[in-house]
Parts: C-alpha cells; structure tokens; sequence
C-alpha cells in the first residue's frame, strides 16, 4: 500500500474535486438512510391504527424513542393524530420518493466530482509517465522492452485509476453508509443491532484471506497480460520478418501459449470471485432472517413494534452493496497497488544523462574535441572506444571509416550525449558536454542514424520533423539535395503520402533519403551522417553526395561511414580499429600510405 502513496500529490491538486466530493457523498448516504425509518414510521402507524380498529388502545409502538431530526419535523408537521389512514401514506409515500431523488441528485454529483477528478488523475499520471520516459536516456531503453513501456502507461495507470477514482467513491460510500446504519441501529436496538450483524466476523475473515488470493493472482495476471503485450507488439512491428521466414504458425502457436496461461489465470480469478459474491450474499441473507427471527421473539416481549423490524430489514438490505463491495473494492486496491508500484519502478529511475544543475553559455560549435575519451557499454562490457583524441574546427568535413564494431557509431553518440564517455571529456568551445543543456546540445547537430526511423505520418512531416517552421519550399530542397524530389512527387499524394508505420510504405533507400533530407532540412551547425547510404544503388549515391556538396557548406560535417566516398570533398579521413584511430589524413595521403584505408580502397573497387 506504500506505493500508493505517491498519488497524494494528485489528490492535494485535486483536493477541492476531492473534499467536494466525500461532502456528496455524505449527503446522498444522509437522504438514503433517512427511508428506513419512514418506513418503519409507516408501520407503526398501521400497527396502531389496526388497534383502533381493533378496539384496542392506541400507544406508541413499543421500543421506539427516536427518529433522525428531520423525520422528527416531519411527523410533527403531519399531525398524524388528525390526518387520515390514507393521507398519512400518500404523504409519506412522497416524502420517500423525495429523499430518494435527493439521494439521486447527491449521488450524480458524487460521480461527477469524483469520477471526473480520476480521470484528471489518469491524464495527469499518462504525461508525467510519457514525459519521464522522454527524459530517460538510451541505456534506459536497451534495458526495457517497448512493449513493457507501453503497458505501464496503458493497463497498469488504468487500474491506479481505478483506485483514484471507483474505489474511494465506494470506499467512502460504504463507510459513510455502514456508519449511518449502526448509529441509527444500536440506537433503535443495541441487542437486536449485535444478533442481526453477528454474521460480520464471518465476514470479515472470508474477505481478509480471499483478498490476499486475489492479491497474489492479480499480480500474476498483470505480468501476464505484460508480456502478451511486449510479444503482440514485436510480431506487429517485426511483421515482415515473420512472414519472409513463414514462421506465422511458429508465432501464432507462442501468442496463443501465452494467451491460454494468461486465460487460465483470469478464468481461476473469476472461479475465486464466483464463490466469493454468493458467499457474502449469503451471510447478508443470514443477517435478514436473524432481523426477522429475533425481532420476532423481542415484539413477542413487547421490546420492539413491527416498524422496528421493518427498519432493521430495509437498514440490512440496503447494508448488501457495501458489505458485498468490500471484497470488490479490497480487489481493486490491491490491483491498483500493484500496478502503480510497476509505475513507480520507472518514474523513480533517473537517466544517467541529464541537464547540469548550473549550466553554461549556449554553445556556437566553433570546435568539438574529444580529450582522451574511452567508452565501455555497461551492458555488455564491449570496449568501444580507447583513450580517443580528435579535434573538429568549424566548417571541417571528416571522414570516420572502419570496419564493424570498430567505435564509429559511438562517437556520434557521445556528440549528441546520448551516452557519458567512461573516461576522458567531449567538449565543445572548450566546454564539456557535462557542463551543457541537452537541448543546446541537440539543437546544434543534425543527425541521420544508422538504423532509419520514420514516423507515421506524411512525407512532408517527417522531413519537417526537426524544423516544424519550416515552409513548403525549404522542405522540397531538401528533399532535391538528398535525391528523392522526383520519387517523392511520382507518388499520388506527393509529400502528403503517408509512409505508414516505421516507413513500411517505403523501400530501404527512399526511407534513408527522406531521413537524410530531414537533416538537411534542419539549419544546424553540425550534420552527423551515420552509414546512411547504405542502401542506395551507386547511381542515387553520386546523386546525393553531390547535393551534400552544397548543404555541407560552411557547416561541420562528420561522415561516419564503412565506404569510401571520393567525390566529397573531406579535409580529414580517419580510419578506426578497435576503439583507435590507426590513420589520419586526405584520401590521396592516405592512398599513397598503403595502410588500412588503402586496402580498404581496393575491396571496394574490386566490387
């Protein structure tokens, strides 16, 4: 239940939605414990008129002294002594009817508050989750799976919601209303009051040990429901991986394992429920006979009147619901406890990449140094890079090359901070990385991944992507520089064709295109290329390369690549081998070396 703690915060936002609400709840229980005793009012009276009828004298029902205030003023308006028989219950037939639609009206505005005030919470929780996961970096994310992350946000701030919501409103109504009728009762009865809820022990017991079951079921189910979801999500995204190797039946049959425990599991929590409701049903049943039985022998002794019985019948009735939504409302606690310590699992892990408390000066990127940077992915203990040194002055146009694993992608990680290096400092204008906002750091890098990613949206958005402001013409430029102008405008749509979810839509080098063309589009200082040509044939290549020339100008550029790119013109070319830089230099001072970067050369020539 600790976990549950953390969602104070929401509920002293919300307290006026909160406070309003329990006052609702109070006065929609006040109204609705009100007609039991008009009921039994009315009995009494028909008890003492049949006496008169009878001949028999006229009294006060025995054993009955009090009444709520109000009915108190109402039986004094009516003035039952000079009314007649069917007066007296048309109005009180009324008067019924009238706390009823007050106990309505009070229970309308109840849900309103509280309800309303839940979802509030559930919007609220949904960004603060979303907005964490934007914050934490991307260790966090080779650590997690997508599906997990969807699930937290999802199902299990759906279940806390129903904490926040359902079952504080059912928790206070059912205190609010058991409270109500054993003041009315042990005022009426004591003795009567403990015979009628003696079965509540029973009770109590039944729901202590069936919550700890429903407990540990839920949990289960939860986990279980998780990893329906993380499997559902990979076989979407990985769908045309699965169909190319045919193992649709491979994977239907592992979904439907996973479905059948996660069935088995909710059908054996159904089982648990199924008893359970009955049995408390039974109990309350037990409770009416022993009003009835008991209240029997104490009229017999002249202790209570026939009304008294009425009322402890009505009080006993409407006792059913919140007796019988303990369990329920116990369940949906527990759930909900359940969930949000899965919530908290990731809102209480802090990226290891994050703004500095004071940080410095926007930077301008006159120059970007790596200062004896080595880098060791704590995941996996690979050594990426070793005591690395480079300098990059403003306007440079650099080359890094080298065969898989080498560290090239590292350094373009370490640039835009998505990693801390191990040991040694990235600094740019002197300053390290540390030392700067992420959002300055980021907003000066244009940056085509290795992997491509388009979102699911229009050709023209996700070009757009990294410049919302920019207009129609800025993004057909890029679009011309990074070769795919005419194929973009052969489409039906043009730049309004939707690529379809991760690009699906497209083939492997119109989506590397159009995510080069997004970089273009973006006026940053610095464009990081990570083997992003890697899909285009020979011919789209020169095509691309040449319109690079152009958009290179007087900006830094780091071309991170496994080929050799003649025809732009590179200030520097490094060559990587395990983590080191092993050659430096123009392509022809290189060339002359007869190194690693001339052998190289000559593969790629061969092919």
């Amino acid at each position: 239940m600790k976990d549950l703690r953390t969602l104070n915060i929401y509920f002293r936002k919300y307290r006026g939605r909160l406070l309003l609400g329990l006052l609702f709840v109070f006065l929609s229980n006040y109204f609705g414990i009100l007609a039991p005793q008009i009921t039994g009012y009315v009995v009494d009276q028909v008890e003492i008129r049949m006496n008169d009828a009878d001949g028999s004298p006229a009294e006060t029902p025995p054993g009955k002294a009090f009444y709520d205030p109000l009915v108190e003023t109402f039986i004094h308006l009516m003035d039952v002594s000079h009314r007649p028989f069917s007066s007296l219950v048309l109005w009180c037939g009324l008067l019924l009817l009238a706390v009823a639609l007050l106990r309505g009206f009070f229970m309308f505005l109840m849900r309103q508050t509280l309800i309303v005030m839940s979802r509030h919470i559930e919007y609220d929780q949904k960004r603060e989750l979303y907005d964490h996961y934007q914050r934490l970096d991307a260790t966090f994310y080779k650590a997690n799976r997508t599906g997990d992350l969807m699930s937290r946000i999802s199902e299990d701030v759906s279940r806390v919601r129903m904490y926040t919501g359902p079952s504080i409103m059912y928790l206070t109504n059912l205190t609010v209303l058991i409270g109500f009728s054993l003041f009315y009762m042990f005022r009426e009865n004591p003795q009567l009051t403990l015979y009628v809820l003696s079965p509540l022990p029973i009770l109590a017991a039944a729901i202590y040990y069936v919550n700890n079951v429903i407990n540990r079921r839920s949990e289960r189910i939860q986990a279980q429901l998780s990893e329906i979801t993380i499997h559902a999500q990979e076989s979407y995204s990985g769908i045309r991986v699965i169909k190319s190797f045919g193992q649709e039946a491979a994977m239907s049959g592992f979904f439907r394992r996973h479905a059948d425990d996660y069935r088995q599991s909710t059908l054996g929590l159904a089982m648990v429920e199924a008893v359970y409701f009955p049995s408390i049903g039974l109990l309350i049943g037990l409770s009416t006979l022993l009003t009835i039985f008991m209240g029997g022998i104490y009229q017999l002794d002249h202790e209570v009147s026939s009304g008294t019985i009425a009322e402890f019948v009505v009080y006993i009735n409407m006792l059913t619901f919140p007796v019988s939504a303990i369990g329920w409302v116990a369940s949906m606690i527990q759930r909900a406890a359940a969930s949000q310590k899965r919530i908290n699992e990731f809102l209480d892990t802090s990226p290891t990449v994050k703004d500095p408390v004071g940080p410095t000066l926007i930077p301008n990127f006159s120059e970007i140094r790596f200062d004896q940077v080595s880098f060791i992915y704590p995941n996996t203990g690979i050594r990426a890079l070793t005591d690395f040194n480079l300098t990059i002055r403003k306007g440079e146009k650099v080359a890094i090359i080298g065969k898989t694993g080498s560290g090239k992608s590292t350094i373009a990680q370490l640039l835009l901070r998505h990693v801390d290096p191990t040991s040694g400092s990235v600094r740019i204008d002197g300053t390290d990385l540390r030392q700067l906002k992420l959002s300055d750091i980021r907003d000066g890098i244009s940056y085509v991944p290795q992997d491509t990613f388009l979102f699911s949206a229009s050709i023209a958005q996700n070009i757009r992507f990294g410049d919302p402001e920019a207009d129609d013409e800025k993004i057909r430029n890029a679009a011309r520089r990074a070769a795919i102008d005419v194929e973009i405008e052969a489409f039906p749509d043009g730049y309004a064709t939707r690529v379809g979810e991760r690009g699906v839509n497209l083939s492997g080098g119109q989506k590397q295109r159009i995510s080069i063309a997004r970089a273009l589009c973006r006026q940053a200082p610095v464009l990081i290329f990570d083997d992003c040509l890697s899909a285009v044939d020979a011919a789209t290549e020169h095509r691309i390369l040449s319109g690079m020339r152009e958009a290179l100008e007087n900006r830094t550029a780091i071309i991170i690549t496994h080929r050799i790119f003649s025809l732009l013109d590179l200030d520097r070319i490094l060559v990587l081998e395990d983590g080191r830089i092993v050659e430096s230099g123009t392509h022809d001072e290189l060339l002359t070396r007869q190194g690693h970067y001339a052998a190289i050369y000559r593969r790629q020539q061969e092919h």
